[in-house]
Protein backbone atom coordinates (compact mmCIF):
# COMPACT_ATOMS: atom_id res chain seq x y z
CA UNK A 1 0.00 0.00 0.00
CA UNK A 2 1.15 3.60 -0.83
CA UNK A 3 2.30 5.34 2.01
CA UNK A 4 0.43 8.80 3.45
CA UNK A 5 2.84 10.57 2.20
CA UNK A 6 2.74 9.38 -1.26
CA UNK A 7 -1.21 9.37 -1.55
CA UNK A 8 -1.47 12.97 -0.92
CA UNK A 9 1.60 13.56 -3.51
CA UNK A 10 -1.01 11.85 -5.97
CA UNK A 11 -3.79 13.10 -5.03
CA UNK A 12 -2.18 16.61 -5.17
CA UNK A 13 -0.45 15.84 -9.01
CA UNK A 14 -4.05 14.67 -9.88
CA UNK A 15 -5.73 17.74 -8.07
CA UNK A 16 -3.57 20.19 -10.30
CA UNK A 17 -4.44 18.38 -13.45
CA UNK A 18 -8.04 18.29 -12.81
CA UNK A 19 -7.63 22.03 -11.85
CA UNK A 20 -9.41 21.16 -8.22
CA UNK A 21 -7.65 23.21 -5.60
CA UNK A 22 -9.53 22.70 -2.62
CA UNK A 23 -9.41 19.11 -3.29
CA UNK A 24 -5.28 19.49 -3.37
CA UNK A 25 -5.49 21.99 -0.10
CA UNK A 26 -8.01 20.47 2.04
CA UNK A 27 -7.57 16.37 1.28
CA UNK A 28 -5.72 16.11 4.46
CA UNK A 29 -7.65 17.66 7.01
CA UNK A 30 -11.08 15.94 5.37
CA UNK A 31 -9.12 12.58 5.95
CA UNK A 32 -8.48 13.53 9.37
CA UNK A 33 -11.62 14.35 10.13
CA UNK A 34 -13.15 11.35 7.98
CA UNK A 35 -10.77 9.21 10.19
CA UNK A 36 -12.24 11.12 13.50
CA UNK A 37 -15.74 10.48 12.27
CA UNK A 38 -15.21 7.16 11.14
CA UNK A 39 -16.91 8.01 7.74
CA UNK A 40 -17.25 5.15 5.11
CA UNK A 41 -15.94 5.97 2.00
CA UNK A 42 -18.65 6.91 0.03
CA UNK A 43 -19.14 10.13 2.64
CA UNK A 44 -15.40 10.64 2.76
CA UNK A 45 -15.73 11.45 -1.11
CA UNK A 46 -19.08 13.04 -0.41
CA UNK A 47 -17.38 15.18 1.96
CA UNK A 48 -14.12 16.14 -0.11
CA UNK A 49 -16.76 16.84 -3.47
CA UNK A 50 -18.65 19.54 -1.33
CA UNK A 51 -16.00 21.07 -0.51
CA UNK A 52 -14.45 21.70 -3.35
CA UNK A 53 -17.99 22.42 -5.03
CA UNK A 54 -18.71 25.14 -1.77
CA UNK A 55 -15.63 26.37 -2.38
CA UNK A 56 -15.92 27.06 -6.45
CA UNK A 57 -19.37 28.94 -6.03
CA UNK A 58 -17.25 31.14 -3.38
CA UNK A 59 -15.43 31.96 -5.72
CA UNK A 60 -17.66 32.47 -8.37
CA UNK A 61 -19.54 35.26 -5.83
CA UNK A 62 -16.60 36.97 -5.52
CA UNK A 63 -15.44 37.24 -8.82
CA UNK A 64 -19.18 38.80 -9.29
CA UNK A 65 -19.19 40.93 -6.65
CA UNK A 66 -15.58 42.19 -8.59
CA UNK A 67 -16.92 42.31 -12.11
CA UNK A 68 -19.69 44.75 -10.66
CA UNK A 69 -17.58 47.28 -9.26
CA UNK A 70 -19.49 48.30 -6.44
CA UNK A 71 -17.64 51.67 -5.24
CA UNK A 72 -17.87 50.36 -1.21
CA UNK A 73 -19.73 46.79 0.16
CA UNK A 74 -23.30 47.64 1.12
CA UNK A 75 -25.54 44.90 2.46
CA UNK A 76 -29.70 45.68 2.90
CA UNK A 77 -29.16 43.45 6.24
CA UNK A 78 -26.73 46.61 7.51
CA UNK A 79 -29.48 49.46 6.27
CA UNK A 80 -31.38 50.47 9.60
CA UNK A 81 -34.91 49.93 8.54
CA UNK A 82 -35.96 51.42 11.81
CA UNK A 83 -34.32 54.55 11.66
CA UNK A 84 -35.42 54.68 7.95
CA UNK A 85 -39.22 55.55 8.23
CA UNK A 86 -39.78 56.43 4.38
CA UNK A 87 -38.56 52.94 3.61
CA UNK A 88 -40.97 50.14 3.62
CA UNK A 89 -39.28 46.91 5.10
CA UNK A 90 -41.59 44.29 3.13
CA UNK A 91 -40.81 45.86 -0.31
CA UNK A 92 -37.39 45.65 0.55
CA UNK A 93 -37.89 42.10 1.48
CA UNK A 94 -39.36 41.40 -1.85
CA UNK A 95 -36.77 43.22 -3.83
CA UNK A 96 -34.17 41.28 -2.31
CA UNK A 97 -35.17 37.73 -2.88
CA UNK A 98 -34.79 38.83 -6.20
CA UNK A 99 -38.00 37.89 -8.13
CA UNK A 100 -37.92 41.25 -10.20
CA UNK A 101 -34.24 39.72 -11.96
CA UNK A 102 -36.69 37.11 -13.07
CA UNK A 103 -39.20 39.20 -14.65
CA UNK A 104 -36.90 42.12 -15.87
CA UNK A 105 -38.65 44.54 -14.08
CA UNK A 106 -36.90 48.06 -13.02
CA UNK A 107 -36.77 49.45 -9.57
CA UNK A 108 -36.66 53.46 -8.51
CA UNK A 109 -34.82 54.87 -5.87
CA UNK A 110 -36.18 58.16 -5.00
CA UNK A 111 -35.33 60.57 -2.45
CA UNK A 112 -32.68 63.89 -1.27
CA UNK A 113 -29.14 63.00 -0.37
CA UNK A 114 -28.39 60.94 2.51
CA UNK A 115 -31.22 59.29 2.63
CA UNK A 116 -30.33 55.92 2.09
CA UNK A 117 -30.31 55.53 -1.74
CA UNK A 118 -27.11 53.97 -2.88
CA UNK A 119 -26.68 52.05 0.04
CA UNK A 120 -29.87 50.16 -0.59
CA UNK A 121 -28.81 50.20 -4.36
CA UNK A 122 -25.97 48.58 -4.08
CA UNK A 123 -27.69 46.04 -1.01
CA UNK A 124 -29.70 45.10 -3.92
CA UNK A 125 -26.79 44.20 -6.42
CA UNK A 126 -24.48 42.52 -3.72
CA UNK A 127 -27.84 40.23 -3.02
CA UNK A 128 -28.27 39.71 -7.27
CA UNK A 129 -24.07 38.55 -7.33
CA UNK A 130 -24.33 36.33 -4.13
CA UNK A 131 -28.00 34.96 -5.66
CA UNK A 132 -26.14 33.75 -8.92
CA UNK A 133 -26.75 37.07 -10.92
CA UNK A 134 -24.08 38.99 -13.44
CA UNK A 135 -24.26 42.75 -11.93
CA UNK A 136 -22.71 46.23 -12.76
CA UNK A 137 -22.72 49.27 -10.64
CA UNK A 138 -22.16 52.63 -12.64
CA UNK A 139 -23.17 56.31 -11.98
CA UNK A 140 -25.23 58.12 -14.84
CA UNK A 141 -22.20 60.44 -15.32
CA UNK A 142 -19.91 57.63 -15.39
CA UNK A 143 -22.22 55.56 -17.83
CA UNK A 144 -22.60 58.26 -20.34
CA UNK A 145 -19.04 59.52 -20.25
CA UNK A 146 -18.05 56.05 -21.70
CA UNK A 147 -20.61 55.60 -24.39
CA UNK A 148 -19.51 59.01 -25.56
CA UNK A 149 -15.96 57.77 -25.50
CA UNK A 150 -17.11 54.54 -27.29
CA UNK A 151 -19.00 56.61 -29.82
CA UNK A 152 -16.02 58.40 -30.64
CA UNK A 153 -13.71 55.17 -30.82
CA UNK A 154 -16.45 53.50 -33.31
CA UNK A 155 -17.41 50.82 -30.55
CA UNK A 156 -20.80 51.80 -29.43
CA UNK A 157 -22.11 48.99 -30.61
CA UNK A 158 -20.09 46.63 -28.88
CA UNK A 159 -20.20 48.42 -25.28
CA UNK A 160 -23.91 48.75 -25.71
CA UNK A 161 -24.32 45.22 -26.25
CA UNK A 162 -22.00 44.28 -23.18
CA UNK A 163 -24.27 46.53 -20.91
CA UNK A 164 -27.02 44.83 -22.07
CA UNK A 165 -25.78 41.59 -20.93
CA UNK A 166 -25.74 42.00 -17.49
CA UNK A 167 -28.64 40.88 -15.51
CA UNK A 168 -28.98 43.82 -13.44
CA UNK A 169 -27.20 47.23 -14.17
CA UNK A 170 -27.09 49.67 -11.23
CA UNK A 171 -27.16 53.68 -12.23
CA UNK A 172 -26.70 55.78 -9.50
CA UNK A 173 -27.05 59.39 -8.99
CA UNK A 174 -29.36 60.59 -11.58
CA UNK A 175 -29.55 63.74 -11.30
CA UNK A 176 -26.84 64.83 -10.31
CA UNK A 177 -25.16 66.08 -13.10
CA UNK A 178 -26.83 68.06 -16.16
CA UNK A 179 -26.98 65.73 -19.55
CA UNK A 180 -26.76 67.20 -23.02
CA UNK A 181 -28.69 65.85 -25.89
CA UNK A 182 -26.22 63.46 -26.89
CA UNK A 183 -25.54 62.13 -23.21
CA UNK A 184 -29.76 62.10 -22.89
CA UNK A 185 -29.36 59.47 -26.18
CA UNK A 186 -26.58 57.33 -25.52
CA UNK A 187 -28.40 56.55 -21.57
CA UNK A 188 -31.58 56.48 -23.76
CA UNK A 189 -29.56 53.49 -26.07
CA UNK A 190 -28.29 51.47 -22.79
CA UNK A 191 -32.09 51.32 -21.50
CA UNK A 192 -33.65 50.39 -25.03
CA UNK A 193 -31.24 47.75 -25.26
CA UNK A 194 -32.43 45.94 -21.88
CA UNK A 195 -36.18 46.93 -21.74
CA UNK A 196 -38.31 44.25 -20.58
CA UNK A 197 -35.59 42.01 -21.15
CA UNK A 198 -33.25 42.49 -18.06
CA UNK A 199 -33.56 45.27 -14.97
CA UNK A 200 -32.58 47.76 -14.27
CA UNK A 201 -32.02 50.02 -10.66
CA UNK A 202 -31.64 53.29 -10.45
CA UNK A 203 -31.46 56.03 -7.96
CA UNK A 204 -32.12 59.73 -8.44
CA UNK A 205 -32.17 62.41 -5.92
CA UNK A 206 -34.72 64.25 -8.10
CA UNK A 207 -38.71 63.20 -8.25
CA UNK A 208 -39.88 62.80 -11.76
CA UNK A 209 -41.25 66.18 -12.47
CA UNK A 210 -37.79 67.64 -11.86
CA UNK A 211 -36.16 65.12 -14.26
CA UNK A 212 -36.46 68.30 -16.88
CA UNK A 213 -34.25 69.99 -14.77
CA UNK A 214 -30.76 67.72 -15.91
CA UNK A 215 -32.16 66.55 -19.36
CA UNK A 216 -32.94 69.38 -21.72
CA UNK A 217 -35.12 67.42 -24.34
CA UNK A 218 -38.57 66.85 -23.12
CA UNK A 219 -38.81 63.80 -25.53
CA UNK A 220 -35.85 62.09 -24.04
CA UNK A 221 -37.48 62.68 -20.75
CA UNK A 222 -40.00 61.31 -20.99
CA UNK A 223 -38.86 58.13 -22.90
CA UNK A 224 -36.17 57.72 -20.22
CA UNK A 225 -38.77 57.77 -16.88
CA UNK A 226 -41.36 55.44 -19.05
CA UNK A 227 -38.21 53.15 -19.97
CA UNK A 228 -37.73 53.08 -16.13
CA UNK A 229 -40.91 53.14 -14.42
CA UNK A 230 -42.58 50.05 -16.74
CA UNK A 231 -43.42 48.12 -14.27
CA UNK A 232 -41.36 49.56 -11.85
CA UNK A 233 -41.09 49.36 -8.12
CA UNK A 234 -40.55 52.34 -6.82
CA UNK A 235 -38.91 53.01 -3.59
CA UNK A 236 -39.28 56.63 -1.61
CA UNK A 237 -36.10 57.25 0.47
CA UNK A 238 -37.46 60.64 1.95
CA UNK A 239 -35.40 63.81 3.23
CA UNK A 240 -34.70 63.32 6.19
CA UNK A 241 -30.86 62.25 5.95
CA UNK A 242 -30.37 58.31 7.08
CA UNK A 243 -26.40 59.08 6.84
CA UNK A 244 -27.06 62.17 9.47
CA UNK A 245 -28.83 60.20 11.54
CA UNK A 246 -26.91 57.42 11.66
CA UNK A 247 -23.63 59.26 12.27
CA UNK A 248 -25.67 61.13 15.18
CA UNK A 249 -26.03 57.73 16.55
CA UNK A 250 -22.94 56.49 16.79
CA UNK A 251 -21.52 59.53 18.65
CA UNK A 252 -24.31 59.78 20.70
CA UNK A 253 -23.28 58.66 24.47
CA UNK A 254 -24.10 55.51 26.12
CA UNK A 255 -26.06 55.90 28.86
Amino acid sequence: MPSDAAALAAIDLSARSLRLPSVRSRAKALAGEAERDHATYLEFLANVLAAESDDREERRRQRRIAAAAFPRLKRLSDFDLAAATSVNAATIAMLESGGYLERGEPVVMLGDSGTGKSHLLIGLGVAACEQGHSVRYVTCAQLVNELAEAADERRLSKLVARYGRVDLLLLDELGYVALDARGAELLFQILTEREEKSSVATASNLPFSEWGKVISDARLVAAIIDRLTFNATIVETGSDSYRLRATKAKRAPKT
